[in-house]
């Protein structure tokens, strides 16, 4: 028998023996409780209290027992005397083990090293814990548990829930700089007939009342748009969107994305209302803006402009009228090492956008001037329409935001539609949202569209270097027993 399974046999044996004593182990509703961090900022001695908390330590002199209790925001200690309890509290004591949780009512009292501590009158057991703590709650170590047992990572690692708590206020302040500026937050649909508002594979489902498959959304982008349709000008989504592909240090299968669309925007507008955002973020988190990343310290008070197409000819000669081979070939020319399977349209840009330097600078960078065949939904430029009026934001050499001025004309929509099909003159039938080009028929405003990743967003602010570290519960492989 293993060490943490003769634990658990103790343990058990402690569960006997509290409700042999007439106690209830997972104890239900416990009136009075005060947070810790309020009994600690209003502290006086001899004041009566009341806290609830996890066990997170345990010190024995004799009859004396000291014990630290952890609420959700903070820590305090306790001190029991058996000789000071009813009698079967007394004997409940003995059946505690670290991780359990308890309520105990006593008097406030400063030890002789000064310690904020309460003296024990009553003691109630509230939920018995069956399993060791990790590691004494230093914090589990190896990384897949922390991930698949979030719950013992958060109980045991007060970092890792203040990066949840950040994550809470990023998403927050989102919400209150576009509630200020008149935006509506909305709710679109997460099962589609046709995937479509961004490139990526979907999640496929099946409807069984209605008998048709449906798909995951790999973005709302299209419905949302059907909004600015409606007359409603200015709506955001924070959203969750699927992608059924790899998983990495920056891509999770379930995600969680910030849409704004704005009538009357184009993408100059959308990149000030983008740099606002996360502005307001950072300042509303980290009380500053710069921060530290991943060893770089960024500064958010510097967004720099620079354009794709001067890079791509700069770097490797591609110029906008260039087709895969011809960009194939002048990569392989600048020495970037390509397998022949390497040489579709979206996995040379993604080599490119590895490649491209200045997403590495220590300011955040718009990234503007997208070809055009690479941006289906976006306007193309007046004064060189081989180039769309697009952007996208890089802070620290990974891609933040996304955003352009939007395609209303639904002529030319449809015609980028066919384009980006394997079939361009076969049937569109369920590979085209033409209700979407309709919606445009009817009138869709000029209006620019953003899409800000929040989970990378929270990854820049909090200091993580993978996309696990800031999801509650991320995607990992079936664990084999």
């Amino acid at each position: 028998m293993t060490e943490d399974n003769e634990q658990i046999q103790i343990r058990k044996q402690h569960l006997d023996a509290i409700r042999a004593l007439g106690f209830e182990p997972y104890g239900g509703r416990e009136p009075g409780i005060q947070p810790i961090t309020q009994v600690l900022a209003d502290f006086k001695e001899g004041t009566a209290a009341k806290i609830a908390g996890r066990i997170m330590a345990w010190r024995s002199f004799g009859k004396a027992i000291f014990v630290d209790l952890l609420d959700s925001a903070g820590r305090m200690q306790i001190y029991i005397k058996k000789t000071q309890l009813d009698p079967k509290e007394a004997e409940l004591v003995s059946h505690l083990d670290l991780g359990d949780m308890i309520s105990a009512t006593g008097e406030l009292f400063t030890t002789k090293t000064g310690m904020a501590t309460l003296q024990v009158s009553s003691i109630r057991i509230l939920s018995k814990a069956l399993h060791p703590p990790p590691e004494k709650w230093h914090g589990l170590k190896d990384v897949e548990t922390r991930y698949r047992q979030r719950y013992a990572d958060l109980a045991g690692n007060a970092e890792v829930r203040e990066i949840f708590r950040t994550r809470s206020r990023v998403v927050s302040e989102i919400r209150r700089f576009l509630d200020e500026r008149g935006y509506l937050e909305v709710e679109t649909p997460m099962m589609h007939s046709i995937a479509g508002g961004a490139a990526g594979k979907p999640f496929r489902t099946h409807h069984e009342a209605l008998d048709i498959d449906l798909y995951m959304r790999i973005a709302p982008e299209l419905y949302l748009k059907r909004l600015l349709v409606g007359g409603l000008e200015r709506v955001y989504e924070i959203n969750k969107s699927f992608r059924n592909e790899g998983i990495s240090t920056r891509h999770n299968p379930e995600f969680t994305m910030l849409e704004v669309y704005t009538a009357f925007f184009d993408a100059e507008d959308t990149m000030d209302l983008c740099e606002g955002i996360i502005r307001s973020a950072a300042l509303r988190t980290r009380q500053t803006e710069k921060i530290n990343w991943q060893g770089m310290e960024i500064d958010l008070s510097v967004f720099e402009r620079v354009s794709f197409s001067k890079l791509m000819e700069e770097a490797y000669g591609i110029l906008p009228d260039d087709d895969t081979p011809v960009w194939a070939q002048k990569l392989k020319a600048r020495g970037v090492n390509l397998a022949e399977n390497d040489l579709s349209r979206t996995k040379l840009l993604k080599i490119i956008g590895e490649l491209i330097e200045p997403a590495k600078r220590k300011h955040p960078v718009f990234v503007t001037d997208y070809f055009t065949e690479l941006c289906p939904l976006a306007k193309r430029q007046k004064n060189d329409p081989r180039l769309s009026e697009r952007f996208e934001l890089y802070i620290g050499g990974i891609e933040i935001a996304n955003g352009y001025s939007e395609l209303n004309d639904p002529s030319e929509q449809m015609e980028r539609f066919r384009a980006d099909l394997d079939e361009p003159d076969g049937d569109i039938e369920g590979k085209i949202d033409t209700d979407f080009v309709r919606a445009l028929e009817y009138g869709m405003p000029p209006a620019g569209g953003l899409g800000i990743g929040v989970d990378r967003l929270v990854m820049a602010l909090t200091d993580q270097p993978t996309i696990r570290e800031v999801i509650l519960f991320p995607q990992m492989k079936p664990q084999r027993h």
